[in-house]
Order: C-alpha cells, then structure tokens, then sequence
C-alpha cells in the first residue's frame, strides 16, 4: 500500500519557532529536564497576568458566550475597536470593517487567502515573524523578502523595497514594532512605505500587534492613519499588550480603498463565515482591555519589569565578546548579533539545539525568521531578571566553548 504524504500545498510551509528544537525540548521534557524557555512570546508562564477587570468580564459573560455570534465577531466587541479607531486617528472604519478571530494567526491566513493567486508575490521583510511565509506559501503566492538594516537600527530598507516589486507584486507586508528586532517605524518611513503601495496599487498588510509596548520615546504611528486613499489591512489583538495569548482574541481592520475591494472582502466574509465564527468568551474580553486603565503602560515605563529586563539583557548581551544587539524600541524580543568572525557558527539551527542539550535553555536560531545568514538568535526577555541573567551568562560560556570547539 501507499504511503499518505502531505498536500502539495504544504510544502516550503514551516513554523520553525515550534520546529525541530522545539520538538527536542518537548523529549528532553518527557526525559525529566526542566527546560527554561526563551523562545516565544507567552507572557502567562512568566507570572504577566492579564487584568483581573478583564478575567472578571469574560466570567461574568460566559452564560452568553455558549452559542455561535455573527460570522465577523460580537458587535460589542466590534464596535469598541471601531472606536480605537477612531482615537488613533484611522478614519472611515464602520462596524462591518472589523474581523474578530481566533488570535491574528487565523485572520493572517484568511487575509492571505482571500487576496492571493498562485504565482502572486507578497513584499515580507527580512527577518520577520515566520507565519507570514506560511501563510504565503499556502495560497501558492511567492513570498519577496525586503531587507531591514541592522545598521540602521533594523529599519526597512526602501531601496530595497523599491528593487524587489514586479508586476506579480500584489502587497507588502509592515510589522511594527516588528518581530523579532524590536524595531519601531519612524512615520517618515512608513508615509515612504505608503507612497510606494500607492505607485504601484499593492495591499498594505500592517501586523501591529505590539503597538502598545512601546520603550523610551518610541511612537506607534498607525499605516492605515496615513493610507487613506490605500487598501490597508490592519492586524492587531489581545495577546501581548494584555497579556491574554490563551484566549486567542485578535482582530483585523479594513481601512483605505474598501471602494476597490468588493471582490476581497466577499472572500474575506465566506471565509469568515466558513469557520462560523470565533472564540466567543475572548469577544467579551475586547470592550474592557481596550476601554480599561491601560496596565502596559506600568510595565515599559522606567523602573517597569519588562523596561528593566530589556536594558538588563541588551546590556549583557552586549557586554559578551562578539556579541552585538541593537537595543529594542518595542515588543518583547532581542534579536543579537554573533559575529562569525569570532564564533564558528556554520548552522544556526544546530548551535540552539546544542545549546538546548548542554545548558537546558531554549531559543531560536536567526534564521527560522527568515534571516540569510546564521549569525542571529532571538531571545524572548520576559523572564525576570534574575533568570535573564543565568541565561545570557550561561550563553555567553556556551559561545566560548562551542567557537573553540
């Protein structure tokens, strides 16, 4: 008899933040290891609870949540974000312009989806958050990625932009603050980025979902704010700036050229209607996080836990030889340099993995986002700093040990 293989439509589709180390750690787990977990970004197991008004919400409303709700989510929900929208200053945006789903994971590939035909190519940035090519993948569009500059504290590249549209180009995707780096846009780049989708009639996909963690002076600047005559898609929820990742609760916007887009958003609604609908309970979250006491604010703001265990990381990180990190503006991650030139790091993938079974740590290798050289590690900062340190000190050794090997 056959053997049963995968579709077609999977292959060059990987999610390698949950990939073959990760699959390691689980084993060494079932072997009786305690594995300390600097790989993704979950901030529950690191003690960052989500507002107890917020778990009270969806407790008190869980007798309403039993049965299915309108295909593009509750219209309480909804409307809350309408109104963010309107205090961000992104104009037009009416009720039915608002997708709840289940995490911004599932309306990715729904947006995606809906948009692109196989041989389509989509503008990612490099490195980026890894669903992004998934998803691509998955239509059968060809994901183009553009370049950030590390020099230029990890902002994209315009030129390189630029170089990289065809006439298949059909979007570009804009994550800011951006996973992994940490960088936030400034709004002279983002209206550059805007001018460009412009000129040649692409879809803006904005993935914000770390707007509200923000450190220093750093400013969001909304792209559907200055895309008004543009299609933008904005994706944003309640995983990371409320702590609430289990609750799989995000939702995406429609903002811009709606006028042009009748044909994408039929596609939008039969998908959405396809899975009836999303996580009911987490809706009942939306109203509260976004019309609360924003508690995020306590938590980047000097002498706030997550302010001080980026500058304690980016510090030591900093101070191993060889190592460089560009200190975040935003989100939760790290995204440091090895520089080759001192550590012998032929393959990324077999340093963490090493790494993993010597020191008990787990991260991620560069290039499972997509970055072309094996020279980068992202590092998840929500432990305290009493963890961060042991980590980054027990990196730094690990270096020295494998670069001499």
């Amino acid at each position: 008899m056959k053997d049963i293989l995968k579709s077609e439509k999977l292959h060059g589709v990987c999610y390698e933040i949950r990939g073959p180390v990760m699959e390691a750690a689980y084993r060494m787990e079932e072997e009786g290891h305690r594995i300390f977990k600097l790989n993704i970004g979950n901030p529950a197991p690191f003690g960052f609870d989500a507002p107890d008004e917020i778990i009270q919400d969806v407790i008190h409303n869980l007798s309403q949540a039993q049965g299915y709700v309108e295909s593009k989510g509750l219209f309480a929900a909804r409307k809350a974000i309408m109104q963010e929208c309107q205090t961000l200053g992104i104009e037009g945006v009416d009720i039915d312009d608002v997708y709840l789903g289940n995490g911004v994971s599932e309306l990715i590939s729904m947006a995606t989806q809906a948009l692109l035909n196989n041989g389509d190519e989509l503008l990612l940035p490099m490195p980026n958050y890894p669903l992004w090519m998934a998803a691509t993948n998955l239509t059968g569009a060809h994901p183009v990625l553009y370049r950030c500059d590390e020099q230029a504290d990890w902002l994209p590249d315009i030129d390189d932009i630029k170089a990289k549209i065809t006439p298949r180009t059909r979007g570009i995707v804009v994550i800011n603050p951006n996973n992994p780096t940490g960088a936030v846009y400034p709004r002279a780049l983002l209206e550059e980025i805007v001018e460009l989708a412009r000129a040649h009639d692409l879809v803006i996909f904005a993935d914000e979902i770390y707007s509200k963690i923000l450190y220093d002076d750093a400013e969001f600047t909304p792209l559907a704010k200055l895309a008004e005559d543009v299609l933008c898609l904005s994706f944003n929820g309640l995983s990371k700036s409320y702590r609430l990742a289990g609750f799989r609760s995000g939702w995406m916007i429609v903002s811009g050229a709606k006028h042009r887009a009748r044909g994408f958003l039929e596609g939008m609604d039969i998908l959405s209607s396809m899975r009836l609908c999303g996580n009911v309970p987490a809706m009942f979250a939306v109203q509260t996080a976004l019309g609360g006491y924003q508690s995020i604010n306590d938590l980047v703001l000097p002498g706030g836990r997550l302010r001080e265990q980026r500058d304690l990381a980016c510090h030591m990180l900093n101070d191993i030889p060889g190592v460089s990190c560009v200190k975040p503006s935003g989100a939760i991650y790290l995204f440091p340099k090895l520089h080759l030139d001192r550590h012998r790091i032929d393959d990324d993938e077999h340093f963490v993995l090493e790494f993993l079974r010597q020191e008990k740590i787990l991260l991620v290798q560069g290039s499972a986002f997509h970055w072309d050289a094996p020279d980068h590690l992202r590092i998840v900062f929500l432990p305290r700093v009493d963890d961060l340190s042991h980590a980054i000190g027990r990196l730094g050794e690990f270096l020295e040990r494998y670069s001499a090997r």
